[in-house]
Order: C-alpha cells, then sequence, then structure tokens
C-alpha cells in the first residue's frame, strides 16, 4: 500500500508541475499577442482568462462583423421565436460552451473589480433577473465591449462602459 501510495503521489506531482509548465507558457504566448494589452484591461480578465477568451474568439477581426455576432457565438445572446401572435425569448443552446464557462467566471470577477459592472448586475436583480440571469446580462454586455474594443484597437474604459444613459432633452415649456 504504501509504494502504491508513493507511485501515485509521484504521478500526482508530475501532472501538477505539467499544469504549471503549460500555464506559464500559455502566460508568455499570450503577452506577446498584439490584442493582450486590450484584452487584459477589461475587469476581471486576468492573463490565463483572457488568454482563454482569445484562444475561443480567435484573433481575426473579420470573424464576428457585429458584438451580436459574438453575443450569439458565445450563446449570450437571447434566441426569439415569433409565429403569428405568439412570440417566445429563450436561451441558446447551441454555443461555444467553453467560451460561456469562460465568460461566466469573467462576469463574477468583474463583479468586485468594476464598480459599473457591479452597478449594472445590481439594476438587472433590482429589475427582477435572478442571479445566474444578472450575470448572463453582464457578460454579454462585457463582450459587446471587448469586440467594440478589439476593432477599433482602444483599452477598456470605465467612464465610457458604464457611463448613465443619456436623457432625451426635455421639451421647452413654451
Amino acid at each position: 500500500m504504501g509504494h502504491q501510495t508513493l507511485a501515485l503521489l509521484a504521478q500526482l506531482d508530475a501532472a501538477c508541475r505539467a499544469c504549471e509548465d503549460l500555464a506559464r507558457d500559455t502566460e508568455e504566448l499570450f503577452l506577446q499577442h498584439p490584442d493582450a494589452e486590450i484584452i487584459t484591461s477589461f475587469p476581471g480578465l486576468a492573463v490565463l482568462t483572457g488568454a482563454r477568451i482569445l484562444a475561443e474568439i480567435g484573433d481575426d477581426r473579420t470573424r464576428f462583423d457585429t458584438a451580436r455576432d459574438l453575443n450569439a457565438y458565445a450563446g449570450s445572446a437571447p434566441v426569439t421565436r415569433e409565429s403569428g401572435k405568439s412570440r417566445r425569448v429563450s436561451h441558446r443552446r447551441i454555443k461555444n460552451r467553453r467560451l460561456a464557462e469562460t465568460g461566466r467566471h469573467w462576469a463574477f470577477a468583474a463583479l468586485t473589480a468594476s464598480p459599473g459592472a457591479h452597478a449594472h448586475y445590481n439594476h438587472r436583480r433590482d429589475t427582477g433577473d435572478r442571479y445566474h440571469a444578472a450575470l448572463h446580462r453582464l457578460f454579454n454586455r462585457m463582450l459587446g465591449q471587448l469586440h467594440h474594443c478589439l476593432t477599433s484597437h482602444q483599452k477598456f474604459d470605465e467612464a465610457i462602459a458604464f457611463a448613465p444613459p443619456l436623457l432625451p432633452p426635455l421639451a421647452a415649456a413654451a
């Protein structure tokens, strides 16, 4: 039993070293990518999470014409089915599951890293969304902002991304 336990511990130690080497190499290669600085400027996206996001969406900026296309690929955009007088909105079942899972982690991390993201999440909760729905909508918004920043080659700016909505000017009273 003791020899078998030592052999299993040696295998576990080798697997842990391999994971650490892979993480280190991934970080090095990701930081050499031209979009790494833009991606890691987002709240909640560290180097490994940013590398995973980049790996899932790719670096071809013509792949997704609009943020809506990227949201549909990630599964964060709802599906609307209409027929006659009936209309049904549901979540997407066919999606990039790895991107959706990474997005859930990203949105959760952004809650503590960004006051704007936390305010957006709280607003969604106040309007009746449950925890996962509010987190899902936060990911949807952050993914749209990521698309914009990558296509325009600019870093994330909290003041622009979560600026209060502009109210239409009131008509002057006569």
